[in-house]
Order: structure tokens, then C-alpha cells, then sequence
């Protein structure tokens, strides 16, 4: 299925993966459309890119947001969401509201927005979600997100069959370099990196464009529906 001139919108996608995957779809002459909470990072993502993408702003965790938004975009062809925050921490520490802030942000945003847009896909079209490796495999400290990438898991496959022929399916990332380690220090990240490049098949921790070819392989994929692609350089395997 080839992607000249067919139209992607991709929730997240002023930074880090999102942005990468910005410039996988444009490399592939789509037609980009990049939301964000961020107007700053989108001014920048649009500089950098340039070719056919415009940028909106948006909070995917506000409902009538949400459904404004696509009543702007209208029509389309191909949804991914790569937002989403999630947190760290003991089960026992970590408070009740600061774990549903969490489920706000990467659960309720990715479902909120995939409710708003479907109206405007088409039978061709397909949903790229985000979820995450420590869904399948959580290290101490993950339980929110390894209950928040398999909720999403769980909710990809129910969609699957609900919103067919529509394509549905899931991007499970494991550590990937991006802005979300700029609070630490460089050698604090460096340190951090070096650790799990050595545990990691791969011997190195991921870059945004590996992650990003997945999103343009779901979309350009029409058989791939209902699945997990885990890009996550065998993390689940140790």
C-alpha cells in the first residue's frame, strides 16, 4: 500500500518519536498532519521537517479537544498516536492520583482520540497505537506502566474486530534515546545508556527512526492488523 499523497496524523509528534516518525511518513511522501500540547516544539518540528506537514495544537486528554480537532482535520488516512506520559515507582509509594494522571495521559488520551477519529478514516485506513515493553516484561518499579501498555494491548485487539476493516495495531517500544532523559544529567544518561546497551541482544539502546519505520510499516502493511510489533531490541528475552 503505498503512502504518496495519503494523509497521516500523528498525536505527538513535535518530539522524539513522534517528530522521527514525522519524517519517516514525509520520506514516504505522505501528507502530515502533527498534533501536540507544545506550540514551541511543533514551530521547531515544522522548521526541521518542512515538505507537506502542518501542526496543531492539542491536548489529547481534554474530550471536546480531542473532538474539535478532527471536526478541523477532517478526513484522513492513517492515525498514530505517540503521546502518552506514564510514571515509575513502588506500588506501595506511588499514590492513587498520580497512577490515574498516568492512565489520563498515555491510556485515556490514546483511547479518547481514537473515539473522535474514526468518523473521519476510511476502509483502508489503520490505527498505530503506542504502548511499551514493560507490558510484556516490567522492571521493579513499572507496575502503572506495564498495567497501562497492556490495557492498550488489550484494547488494540478489541478494536481489531470492532472498528474492521480498519486496521488496528500496537508499536511496543523498550528504551529508546529520546528528550524524555533531558532531566538528567549527560553523563547521569550516558551512564544510564551504557547499562542497558550491555544487557540489551543489539549491544546499544534505541534511536527514534528505529522505532519510527515501524508506524510507516503498520500503515503500509494492509494484511497486519491485531498485532504487537515489539521494537525493543530483545529486552523481553532477559
Amino acid at each position: 500500500m503505498e503512502l504518496n499523497g495519503k494523509r497521516v496524523v500523528i498525536i505527538g509528534g513535535s518530539s522524539g518519536i513522534g517528530s522521527a516518525t514525522a519524517k519517516a511518513f514525509l520520506e514516504e511522501n505522505a501528507k502530515v498532519v502533527i498534533a501536540s500540547r507544545s506550540l514551541s516544539k511543533l514551530s521547531e518540528t515544522v522548521q526541521n521537517l518542512k515538505g507537506n506537514i502542518e501542526a496543531h495544537e492539542l491536548d489529547f486528554r481534554n474530550e471536546k479537544k480531542v473532538v474539535d480537532f478532527f471536526e478541523k482535520i477532517g478526513s484522513f488516512d492513517h492515525l498514530v498516536i505517540t503521546a502518552g506520559e506514564g510514571t515509575m515507582g513502588d506500588f506501595r509509594e506511588l499514590s492513587v492520583s498520580t497512577v490515574r494522571d498516568a492512565f489520563d495521559s498515555k491510556f485515556w488520551g490514546q483511547y479518547l482520540t481514537i473515539r473522535a477519529a474514526v468518523p473521519y478514516l476510511n476502509e483502508t485506513s489503520s490505527i498505530s497505537l503506542t504502548s511499551g515493553v514493560y507490558g510484556k516484561r516490567p522492571l521493579k518499579g513499572a507496575s502503572t506502566l506495564a498495567s497501562i501498555n497492556s490495557a492498550l494491548e488489550g484494547l488494540m485487539r478489541g478494536l481489531t474486530l470492532d472498528l474492521a476493516p480498519i486496521r488496528v495495531n500496537v508499536v511496543s517500544p523498550g528504551i529508546v534515546d529520546t528528550p524524555i532523559y533531558a532531566g538528567m544529567t549527560e553523563e547521569q544518561r550516558n551512564s544510564l545508556f551504557n547499562q542497558i546497551s550491555e544487557q540489551l541482544p543489539v549491544g546499544r539502546v534505541a534511536k527514534p527512526v528505529d522505532i519510527a519505520s515501524s508506524y510507516v510499516y503498520l500503515a503500509k502493511n494492509g494484511f497486519t492488523t491485531g498485532s504487537v510489533i515489539m521494537v525493543e531490541g530483545g529486552a523481553s528475552l532477559i
